[in-house]
């Protein structure tokens, strides 16, 4: 595409993420669990000469062209804000507007004063069949385009810095009320550590297994993998109040609740220190109807979770780790309301696996798939467990699945890099 030898060229590796603990209490300022997976986005690029950028995709048809000297505004549209909330690829690709998130990346180094004077010419593709998987993709093409725009104009930025960036394209530039742990996960991430987050402080810390002799003393699995279990579902089809939905109602409840204890000028988010635990239990009753008490209830015992997962997860106990991530999935439907069948499903069938430790949604579990943490030596096995079971229940979308991707095994991967 750019005419120039195969040693001006360089990769942004954007890994996707997942969540074990800490599921929908970012946006509230609450504490989450992630890390990467050795999937995601690469985009090989090149600086355009010029203030122009070309970018192809190897999975959206057509070619995004533009200026970095064109002022980006953000986008007055209702595209990305769809009742569900979700953030749908084929959405952008029916809409011509697949290169969204670019005009994004530079609508995000605008506003904060970056003066960009060169374009990139890039060819970008993500992992085979993991689009709309709840993998946070969309996050991961944000963070790709936003490294390669800083790295084609000599601009240096740390990864915290690319936190607020890549929260800009999403939340300003495309409209979406969604939290930072995604883009989080992607850029402060290390190969074998959780990387837990206060999403309030903005504080991280990257929590390394024990030593191997830890294991055996404690009679836990040496060594885990990371299933990733494809539902069929690439449209979400909940007939429930969506994702923005939640978020509001997660803020409602917030309100009530700083209101009831006096504070009437607090910001409503269930991280506020104004909230307890106890000041939740004190005013449930009496001040929150059935759908916002649900909500906050979600919110404390996730947080509850991701506290002992990182307790966990320094010991090396996986079975611990993964009871936890069962109740974070179980938590996700009953509190947070959300999920699909087909997504039920398969959390119950990955809960009865072989080797599987605990399961969850991988996102909102409207489409997509679920994540498992499984013993290592029976992850093969398992994998085939849950195509067979799965292939049972829901034969029509199975049969949109290949194969041999219906049920992925994956390691944990590290962060966001050009390379």
């Amino acid at each position: 595409m750019a005419r120039v030898n195969k040693e001006e060229v360089q990769v942004v590796v954007s890994p996707y993420r997942i969540c074990p603990l800490g599921a929908h209490i970012d946006h509230q300022g609450g504490s989450v669990a992630a890390m990467t997976i050795n999937r995601g986005i690469l985009l090989g690029f090149t600086p355009s000469g010029s203030s122009q950028v070309v970018i192809r995709s190897g999975q959206f048809k057509g070619e995004v062209e533009f200026r970095v000297d064109e002022i980006q505004k953000p986008r007055q549209t209702t595209l990305l804000k769809k009742e569900n909330g979700t953030k749908d690829s084929s959405e952008l690709k029916e809409q011509c507007c697949w290169g969204s998130y670019a005009r994004g990346a530079v609508y995000a180094l605008q506003s904060k004063g970056n003066n960009l004077s060169k374009g990139i010419i890039g060819y970008i593709r993500g992992s085979d069949d993991l689009d709309s998987s709840g993998l946070s993709s969309s996050a991961a093409v944000g963070v790709a385009y936003l490294l390669a725009l800083e790295h084609a104009n000599n601009i240096n930025m740390s990864p915290i810095e690319n936190v607020e960036y890549d929260r800009l394209i999403e939340n300003e530039y495309l409209g979406l009320k969604n939290g930072i742990m995604d883009q989080s996960a992607m850029l402060l991430s290390s190969h074998g550590c959780l990387m837990s987050m206060n999403c309030k402080t903005k504080d991280y810390k990257l929590i390394h297994l024990p030593k191997e002799k830890q294991y055996a003393e404690s009679g836990q699995p040496k060594e885990t993998k990371i299933l990733l279990a494809l539902s069929g579902l690439k449209q979400a089809l909940t007939s429930n109040p969506g994702y923005n939905r939640r978020v509001v109602e997660c803020q409602e409840a917030a309100r009530i609740l700083l209101e009831a204890s006096g504070n009437y000028e607090a910001e409503p988010i269930l991280s506020n220190g104004h909230i307890t635990k106890q000041s939740y239990i004190l005013f449930v009753q009496c001040k929150l109807e059935s759908n916002l008490a649900k909500r906050a209830e979600h919110y404390f015992s996730e947080n509850m979770r991701v506290k002992k997962g990182i307790e966990a997860w320094a010991l090396g106990k996986f079975k611990d780790f993964g009871v936890l991530i069962a109740a974070s999935g179980l938590s996700s439907i009953q509190n947070y309301e959300c999920g699909s069948e087909p997504l039920i499903q398969l959390y119950e069938i990955l809960l009865r696996a072989p080797g599987v430790l605990g399961a969850r949604f991988s996102g909102a579990g409207f489409r997509g798939c679920c994540i498992a943490l499984v013993e290592a030596d029976l992850a093969t096995e398992a994998a085939s467990f849950v195509r067979r079971e799965y292939l049972e229940l829901q034969p029509e979308l199975a049969s949109h699945i290949r194969e041999d991707t219906a049920v992925l095994i994956c390691d944990s991967g590290d962060c966001a890099r050009v390379i």
